[in-house]
């Protein structure tokens, strides 16, 4: 089965509305847990702008399945990760204008410093994950820096509409994901999956985990956390099986 690994920064992206306490991005997690996630994931920005150096502290404490810390490639986040300590480090490009992020890494460009970065998360026992474009060169640079798990950005995917184009952006996403599963990397997707394009995805047998959070959270608003999360899990299994029949 695939793996679903929710990522919890928009809980704290509606607390930070009102500049409170509510909603508590620790209880989602707990609750995503309880309903059959896999992994949590957040992002913790330069800015601070959702996700707090605090909520990862609990979050650690807390997180029984995986924790998976987004970050940018900058000195201060490397060392906050370096003394939480979680799972896995999931490396993102990172713009202060964007919204949320808007394509992947590209780790072809400042090797060292990658490099480094995994050669330090991997002397404390932390996995590393580059969040790539489904693009060959980005794999095979992903393998030299010594990545454990590269995700693929399937904003393009989510964003299509005409069928022809959304097929052949599947069939590139599924040649991306046999290429790094066979030099051994562990694959992964997301950005912008929801209840409706996550199924095809899903179909791609070389993916085995999906990190997935605004739909889940915009779900959420309407039935509830618990609700959103097991929906999403019932849909990957179903297609899942569906692909093996």
């Amino acid at each position: 089965m695939i793996a679903l690994n929710v990522n919890i920064d928009h809980i704290a992206t509606i607390r930070q509305a009102r500049g409170g306490n509510e909603p508590d991005p620790i209880f989602a997690a707990v609750i995503c847990e309880l309903a059959g996630a896999k992994g949590i994931v957040c992002h913790l920005r330069e800015d601070r702008r959702h996700i707090n150096d605090r909520d990862v502290e609990l979050l650690r404490k807390v997180v029984t399945t995986k924790l998976d810390l987004e970050m940018a490639a900058v000195e201060e986040i490397i060392q906050f990760a370096l003394k939480i300590k979680p799972d896995m480090v999931t490396i993102v490009p990172e713009k202060r204008i964007e919204l949320t992020t808007e394509g992947g890494l590209d780790v072809t460009k400042d090797t060292k410093v990658y490099k480094e970065l995994v050669k330090r998360m991997h002397s404390e026992g932390i996995e590393v994950s580059f969040f790539i474009e489904p693009e060959q060169p980005q794999i095979e640079a992903s393998i030299q820096l010594g990545a454990d798990i590269v995700e693929f950005h399937t904003g393009v995917y989510s964003r299509l509409k005409k069928p022809k184009e959304i097929q052949k952006e599947l069939v590139r996403i599924r040649k991306a994901a046999d290429l790094a599963k066979s030099l051994g990397l562990k694959v992964a997707a997301g950005h912008g999956l929801n209840y409706i394009n996550v199924s095809e995805i899903c179909k791609i047998e070389s993916i085995s985990e999906l990190s997935i959070g605004h739909s889940i959270v915009a779900r959420a608003s309407f039935v509830g956390l618990e609700r959103a999360v097991r929906e999403m899990i019932e849909i990957i299994n179903y297609s899942v099986l569906e692909r093996k029949s």
